[in-house]
């Protein structure tokens, strides 16, 4: 009599004409094939998200599919509150916390470079603040070089002009490398990520019917309600938007603010028009706008993290997810304060501690929480591409 693992696998081959080897799983993705078994078994919560529909296309779990599911896991934590062999229940069934550490673990495996992927275990709160300080530091002091001493920090004559404190091509110089690599190293991870779960989900190319809708689902966060509309838990049974909310304050404002900064550079090369800008200029306004969102955002993030529940989650990952949250609200109030206190005598030295910020987090965005976006983003991808597939098993929710 054939295996459950043995008919997946016998499936999966016939749906893709492709053999899909079976690699050796850890302990964190066999916890994962475990409760995934009883919950297909169960299908209580098979409406809450896309991680159980996608679930019922399956026979069995492998490495692949493990990890396509954990990064499809929205942490809603939904289905911890309806299950009925959660914790304490001798299943001890717990797929928010089981999905955190496989996406964890994730981020670690796909890493580029490979010898960097340690470094998402040691991107906590505290080595954050350590690089804003260390960059800052290091840009007061080349200011006080350049600008012949303690009299460039404070009460220069910059009119209301940072750039006359750090030149625009040195700081594009500074930058454009790091942007560059950041774009080079995601895109490599993600790539390795996308070529081996293409095989287990369907192994179809995406339509323009699914990425439309899959762009859809990240752009609404469509997977932060909570299966019902109602939002996320937090810290007890209750549902709350709150989650959403914050989430979808911290997205826009990034975009806000990355829109500022694209559209003044097209205005800085394009069109001559060099900055300061003011309002009512687009880049002053984006860059407004995104600041007050970004900043509202990740305080509220800030907040609901230290208050959820440590079942919801992995623990181990708290230190990761508040250094980004911290990265974020330090970029996003800087530049505020940069902006507000541009005619102060405190002008180069808020520059020196914005320009840290955003240094910093371009320099930890491979390697810390940043990267969920990017491969959840490729789950989503291919769930909305494998739905459109006939089912393999022919049992299923789509």
């Amino acid at each position: 009599m054939q295996s459950l693992h043995d008919l997946g696998q016998e499936a999966r081959q016939l749906a893709t004409g492709k053999v899909i080897p079976i690699v050796p799983m850890s302990a964190a993705e066999d916890e994962v094939a475990r409760v995934m078994q009883i919950c297909n078994a169960c299908r209580y919560c098979e409406g809450f998200c896309a991680v159980f529909p996608a679930m019922t296309r399956r026979l069995e779990f492998a490495k692949a599919d493990v990890n396509f599911l954990a990064n499809l896991c929205h942490n809603c934590g939904a289905c911890l509150h309806a299950c009925q062999y959660a914790p304490p229940h001798e299943f001890g069934i717990n797929i928010p916390k089981a999905m955190a550490e496989v996406r964890g673990q994730t981020y670690v495996d796909y890493a580029w470079p490979p010898a960097l992927g340690q470094l998402y275990k040691r991107n906590g709160l505290t080595l954050s603040l350590a690089l804003v300080a260390a960059l800052t530091l290091f840009l007061v002091l080349g200011a006080t070089l350049q600008g012949g001493g303690l009299g460039a920090l404070w009460g220069a004559d910059l009119g209301r002009n940072f750039y006359q404190l750090f030149p625009h091509n040195l700081l594009v110089g500074m930058f454009a490398p790091v942007f560059l690599f950041v774009v080079f190293a995601l895109s490599m991870g993600v790539r390795r990520f996308w070529r081996d779960i293409k095989p287990a989900t369907s192994g179809a190319d995406v339509s323009g019917a699914a990425a439309s809708e899959a762009t859809s689902d990240v752009l609404r966060l469509k997977y932060l309600d909570g299966g019902h509309g109602d939002g996320c838990h937090n810290e007890d049974d209750a549902y709350t938007l709150k989650r959403r909310r914050a989430h979808h304050l911290t997205f826009y404002g990034f975009l806000l603010c990355f829109a500022a900064t694209a559209v003044a550079t097209l205005y800085h090369y394009l069109f001559d028009l060099p900055a300061p800008y003011d309002f009512p200029s687009l880049p002053k306004l984006l860059g407004a706008v995104g600041g007050v969102m970004l900043m509202l955002g990740t305080a509220g993030l800030w907040v609901l993290n230290r208050q959820r529940h440590p079942l919801h989650g992995d623990v181990q990952q708290k230190p990761m997810d508040l250094g980004f949250i911290a990265l974020l609200f330090l970029v996003s109030s800087s530049g505020l304060a940069l902006w507000l206190g541009r005619g102060t005598p405190a002008l180069a030295l808020l520059l020196c501690l914005h320009l840290g910020a955003v240094m910093a987090l371009f320099a930890t965005l491979p390697y810390g929480k940043f990267a969920h976006g990017v491969f959840r983003t490729a789950a989503l991808l291919r769930h909305n591409t494998e739905k459109r597939q006939p089912n393999p098993i022919g049992l299923g929710a789509d």
